[in-house]
């Protein structure tokens, strides 16, 4: 009735004017202390935790749902059984449209016509039609997906939290070589915390003493245990299997990896798919045109088959139904081993035809192997070693690491040498007995006025040949031989690639600093179809904008310090767990077990999400088809347009949660969605 109608407006009308009023009185006084009440709202958002913010949202749903639920039962008593409620029903319909309107009157604000608009003038319509059980169960149908949504938000946060519920209270470290228990949240960043077997690892930290193999499926996804020795760095919530290790704090509470990870899987899950960003766009752009369309079908048909094309625009389903489909793929990115920290990344993954791979760390192993050892004169194989890992002993370079384990495998002896003994440049320079030992590459030797050998000239000509490099050793003014240092191709590297082919990539690369013949060949040796070698760090950048000139769209993956520029200018950035940091903060997707065996399953998946996203936006156009077809061809009446809508809106939830289905289904979590094959000619 139209009186229901004024009623409303009215009380709308007046709670707003006397708000109005309350704050213009109570902002003039407390006008200097704006300042000091924003301070205060920040740190008492700061005490939340996340866990609680995503708690209260659940309740918020769960209030409104049992508002919706009685306002249901109350609308149907006063159109079906006893209209003397009204009061009652006119009190509920003021709370629940207070901040409907309140968003509508914003719109008008801003001169603009949306949904919001138009779910009012629905409200309006309905109300004005006397449709109140019609309504009540619209409304009904939209909270519980709103409470699902949220429902299913709350339950992967809390997946999360039982596992790190799981760390001790208490820890024990090492003071003073005594063994001591304190309690978890007085440790400090360099404590030595001490995990025995069966026991979990209460933060992140580096390994300083001991060796244990460790299951890190909680962070990785990998079922596969890890051996983990000193040097080695370790993560909260995983769980010592064997062995006692004494690690160094790096890393407590809020600020461990598995807390950041928390953070970042909340937060991405709030970005917005191109795809709903569209069904919202069109929804809003079709607002004044269902608006229209319903007047004109009410002068037709009347004003029941008014509101049944009314009650047709989707702007709603698709706000739902699209960011719970995306959080639901989310999950299952990371439960196999993916953090993806922006939701933008997966959805561009669909569009990618072309990937760039950075070499050392990312296609090869970081540390490379020791090949041949070539020697000079009356010199052997283990004086070469010896002198060289002695030259490189405080050296972290990845060529360093190689010799040195070398080293360590045939038991060498080192000596120790004084630090002011050492000179760092192009090479190495260490004073030692009286002599004089350079160690380096070929160039530093020439800029020192030392000539190659024959042999050295020789030998560098065929591990070039074979895309292998040398490290020069001298002594004196002479040099007495050469270390060869072999790339290891990662184990996974091949059938990545073939992978990457069958899901239509049409231009694999390498970009590398090394020099030609070692890029060419490990290109060849690959099946690559282009490489490009001694790159600098500015021109991998330059490499990405020269093919998005050509309408490329590009993936770069790389793990350090010198792809970050490139990772920056790529369309989607991709790197691995134990690159550098500035590498892994600047990239949007990190492969949690440090191998790129989940690269195909994160196109995968990305390829799963575009089709549910597609088939999200179907599901809340086909109603709105079937409704205004049914109210010109079959009389449709505007409650059983209100069922077919909102039925229908179910289903697509139920779609949505399909992923989660996988989950359950497999322990690991091995994603086996049907590929979608693309042969590259």
């Amino acid at each position: 009735m139209l009186l229901d109608v004024g009623i409303l407006l009215g009380v709308y009308t007046g709670i707003r004017l006397f708000g109005n009023y309350l704050q213009k009185t109570v902002n003039k006084p407390k006008q200097n202390n704006k300042a000091a009440k924003q301070k205060r709202t920040v740190q008492k958002v700061k005490t939340l935790t996340e866990q609680r913010v995503i708690d209260e949202t659940e309740n918020k749903y769960d209030f409104h749902l049992k508002v919706s639920t009685a306002n249901l039962g109350i609308s149907a008593i006063r159109q079906f059984v006893d209209p003397t409620i009204a009061p009652l029903h006119l009190g509920l319909l003021c709370y629940t449209n207070f901040m409907l309107f309140k968003r509508t009157e914003k719109s008008f604000k801003n001169k603009k016509i949306g949904n919001d608009v138009f779910s009012s003038i629905f409200a309006i319509m309905g109300l004005a039609m006397s449709e109140y059980f019609a309504l009540a169960l619209g409304a009904w149908f939209y909270f519980i997906g709103c409470k699902i949504v949220a429902r299913t938000q709350n339950n992967a946060q809390k997946l999360l939290m039982e596992v790190f519920d799981q760390l001790p209270s208490r820890v024990w470290i090492l003071k003073d070589n005594i063994e001591i228990e304190i309690p978890l949240e007085q440790l400090s960043q360099n404590d030595i915390v001490i995990v025995k077997t069966g026991e979990v690892i209460s933060i992140d930290g580096v390994i300083v003493d001991g060796i244990a193999m460790i299951d890190q499926q909680a962070l990785t996804g990998e079922s596969q245990p890890a051996e983990k020795q000193v040097g080695d760095k370790v993560f909260a919530s995983t769980v010592v299997l064997s062995g006692r290790i004494c690690i160094k704090v790096d890393k407590t509470g809020f600020e461990t990896t598995f807390f950041k990870i928390n953070r970042l899987l909340k937060e991405t899950a709030n970005f917005k798919s191109q795809t709903q960003l569209r069904g919202e766009e069109w929804a809003d752009k079709a607002a004044l045109p269902f608006l229209s369309l319903s007047l004109l079908t009410a002068s037709v048909l009347g004003f029941s088959g008014g509101l049944v094309v009314l009650t047709s625009n989707f702007g709603n389903r698709i706000r739902i139904l699209a960011p719970l489909g995306t959080f639901n793929y989310l999950k299952l990115a990371y439960q196999q081993g993916i953090l993806i920290k922006d939701g933008r990344a997966i959805e561009g993954l669909n569009q990618v035809d072309t990937v760039l791979f950075d070499k050392t760390g990312t296609l090869t192993n970081e540390v490379p192997k020791v090949g041949q050892i070539i020697v000079c004169d009356r010199y052997e194989k283990h004086d070469i070693l010896t002198y060289a890992a002695m030259a490189e002993r405080k050296v972290t370079h990845p060529i360093a690491q190689a010799i040195l384990n070398e080293a360590k495998v045939t038991k060498l002896t080192l000596p120790d040498i004084d630090d002011s003994k050492y000179q760092l440049g192009y090479g190495i320079l260490v004073s030692f007995n009286n002599q004089l030992i350079r160690v380096g590459s070929v160039r530093f030797m020439r800029m020192e006025g030392l000539s190659l050998p024959n042999q050295i000239e020789k030998a560098m000509a065929e591990s070039h040949n074979q895309g292998h490099s040398l490290v020069i050793v001298a002594v004196d003014q002479k040099i007495i031989g050469a270390i060869e240092v072999q790339a290891v191709v990662r184990p996974e590297v091949k059938q990545m690639i073939n992978s990457l082919r069958h899901y239509g990539i049409k231009h694999l690369s390498i970009v590398s600093g090394d020099h030609q013949q070692s890029t060419q060949k490990l290109a060849e040796s690959l099946g690559m179809d282009s490489y490009f070698y001694e790159i600098l760090p500015s021109e991998k950048a330059h490499i990405v904008e020269q093919l998005q000139k050509q309408g490329k769209s590009v993936c770069f993956i790389g793990d350090g310090i010198n792809d970050t520029i490139a990772m920056k200018k790529a369309n989607v950035s991709i790197s691995l767990t134990g690159a550098s940091l500035i590498a892994t903060d600047v990239a949007e997707v990190i492969l949690m077990d440090g191998t790129l065996s989940h690269l195909s399953e994160l196109f995968d998946i990305s390829n799963q999400l575009n089709a549910h996203l597609q088939n999200s936006f179907r599901i809340t156009v086909v109603p709105s088809a079937i409704n205004i077809g049914g109210a010109f061809l079959f009389d449709l009446g505007f409650t059983s347009a209100i069922i077919i809508k909102n039925m229908l809106f179910l289903a697509g939830v139920g779609h949505s949660m399909l992923p989660l289905k996988t989950i359950a289904d497999e322990k690991n979590f091995p994603f086996k969605a049907q590929r979608h094959i693309v042969m590259n000619n």
